[in-house]
């Protein structure tokens, strides 16, 4: 996955868990692509400093993540629901009973993930 990619994931998820201030820098780099010189200009703090927190935010993003799994399960669900898309189309070609069956297994393995 492209790190900015994973970086919004993560921050969808774990967002709130970071304080105020963090969001805000994090906000800024990741979803307003600014610069860290920009950032460091717009909060009074060093280049340096607005590198070691997005850093340091991208850290405890993904020890969270490592705990918890939210983004991977939610990841797991969306690639099964597309699954099931492309089946639904499939049947309405073909009306093979067994791509029924198909998605019936696949949504009960996302149903035992919830």
């Amino acid at each position: 996955m492209e790190e900015k990619v994973e970086q919004a994931y993560l921050y969808d998820f774990y967002g709130e868990l970071l304080n105020e201030h963090q969001r805000r820098i994090y906000e800024d780099f990741v979803f307003h692509d600014l610069s860290l010189s920009e950032i460091a200009d717009c909060e009074g703090i060093s280049r340096q400093g607005v590198h070691d927190l997005i850093k340091r935010c991208n850290r405890t993003l993904s020890g969270y993540e490592q705990k918890l799994h939210l983004v991977q399960r939610f990841m797991g669900a969306k690639a099964n629901v597309e699954k099931i898309h492309q089946l639904i189309g499939q049947y309405k070609t073909t009306r093979d009973d067994s791509v029924v069956d198909e998605i019936e297994k696949i949504s009960n393995e996302i149903l035992e993930e919830l």
